[in-house]
């Protein structure tokens, strides 16, 4: 997305190419108020409606464009997306209506990212301008948050180790006035023990650390953001195939959603108190690795016997929340590439979304709906916590049996959130496997969306 010039713009009637969008039931009323050369232009292209589907129509010396979707009075975030990819260089103005949530689409189809390959033939910014002048800035803040998601996954391990992550905390914290502290390498093991043993292994130039970002009045409510921030898992001792290891660049996608939400929240001046957290390590394979059957101390003080050093996320986690209670937050949201089983019950594209209180999980689901962003909740069941049961220790870290893997990781979690505190889990895929118009292949924000207008909501009223 260019910083320099907006994707989308205030309508002040300047010259700019029309949009027109029908569909496969309105097309041929709709077409029968053009002439036979644009008809036949159209046929030409073998523009029907369909969904998806981009036409240039002639018109006298110049042209315009016509789009495909489902509803054209009811648009959704990637309506337009399609367009915005296919479309020339230029300024495009909707006809007949305003773009709405399709603002969104439209920014993110243009995002590429090139920082190791260039592309080909590039093409300039397609810019759309609008009436709903009070929406621009929204929108263009929250295109930025999920496209900086996906930057932050695409880039190898290499070169998105825990001090990468730290920079970006610096960058974020310097860009909002918010204040950083840090803790790294040794100085972890008496505070964040479990974060220091998971990223002990690592190479110095990738030593781990936790990051704590806070901003925002002290007397305002307290919001906790915890995001997972395995920078590169490989498995530990306890190692991955190669196929299995081979897209670990993204188990940093939690920590990639909490520094664009934290973002979002302190660009919107939301009337909270942040606690942004984000431990961030790499687990990798070394003489000084922690063990299968190693018993780690946490800072809450519950001794975790180690069934699975690929169960390593939820580790570093139960430190980070256990920090992030201690403020007493109305509510703290993590969110974690967590488990394989969620993606084996839910895809790729459907967060799965844990939570102690309905109502929470009733607003997270509702916010995610309107705006194209849906988790799926998962349950929380008491009854499966004695399969984390371990025999020397408080509690195991994996559990025996393959059942109910991404709910039994959250129960995991839920040891390590204070009593009584409001608190939301994503357990999110945070990459796409095959692209669609406006979501590239690569990563993605997944519940993004979602709890952003959750905590609009409940924090602004907006």
């Amino acid at each position: 997305m260019a910083d320099s010039e907006p994707l989308i713009q205030p309508d002040r009637g300047q010259e700019a190419i029309a949009i027109h969008l029908v569909n496969k039931d309105g097309f041929g009323a709709w077409a029968k108020s053009l002439n036979a050369g644009q008809r036949a232009a159209l046929e030409a292209q073998r523009f029907d409606g369909g969904g998806y589907q981009t036409g240039i129509v002639p018109d006298g010396d110049g042209w315009f464009a016509v789009g495909g979707v489902a509803d054209p009075d009811k648009l959704s975030s990637w309506c337009l997306a399609k367009l915005a990819e296919a479309l020339p260089q230029g300024t495009y103005r909707l006809e007949g209506r305003d773009p709405g949530p399709a603002l969104h689409g439209w920014q993110t189809a243009q995002h590429v990212f090139d920082r190791y390959k260039k592309p080909e033939k590039p093409v300039g910014p397609r810019v759309l301008v609008t009436r709903e002048t009070g929406r621009i800035d929204a929108a263009i803040a929250e295109a930025k948050a999920v496209c900086l998601v996906r930057d932050l996954v695409n880039t190898p391990g290499e070169d998105m180790g825990p001090a990468t992550l730290e920079a970006q905390a610096e960058a974020l914290a310097k860009s909002h006035k918010a204040e950083l502290t840090v803790v790294r390498g040794d100085t972890l093991e008496q505070d964040y023990p479990m974060v220091h043993a998971v990223g002990r292994a690592a190479a110095r130039s990738h030593a781990p650390r936790l990051l704590h970002l806070t901003w925002g009045k002290p007397g305002d409510p307290v919001l906790a953001v915890v995001g997972k921030g395995v920078c590169f898992d490989s498995g530990g001792l306890d190692v991955k195939s190669a196929n299995g290891m081979l897209l670990m660049k993204k188990d940093m996608g939690g920590a990639a959603h909490a520094l664009a939400l934290g973002g979002l929240i302190m660009g919107a001046g939301l009337p909270v108190r942040l606690h942004l957290l984000v431990p961030a390590v790499e687990n990798a394979i070394a003489g000084n690795a922690f063990r299968p059957g190693d018993v780690l101390r946490s800072r809450k003080g519950l001794t975790v016997e180690i069934g699975n050093t690929d169960a390593e996320g939820r580790l570093i986690l139960g430190d980070a929340l256990t920090r992030a209670s201690e403020e007493n937050p109305d509510l703290i949201i993590d969110f974690a590439t967590l488990t394989g089983a969620a993606r084996v019950a839910l895809g790729p594209e459907l967060p799965a979304l844990m939570t102690r209180r309905d109502e929470t999980a009733q607003a997270l689901v509702e916010a995610g709906k309107a705006h194209d962003d849906q988790p799926w909740r998962l349950p929380l069941p008491e009854a499966y916590g004695e399969w984390l049961a371990s025999d020397i220790a408080d509690t195991n870290n994996a559990h025996g049996n393959a059942f109910a893997g991404a709910s039994v990781a959250g129960l995991f979690l839920d040891k390590f959130v204070g009593d009584g505190i409001d608190w939301a889990h994503f357990d999110t895929y945070a990459w796409r496997p095959t692209a669609k118009p406006g979501r590239p292949k690569g990563g993605e924000a997944y519940g993004l969306r979602a709890a952003w207008h959750m905590l609009r909501a409940r924090y602004s009223g907006t």
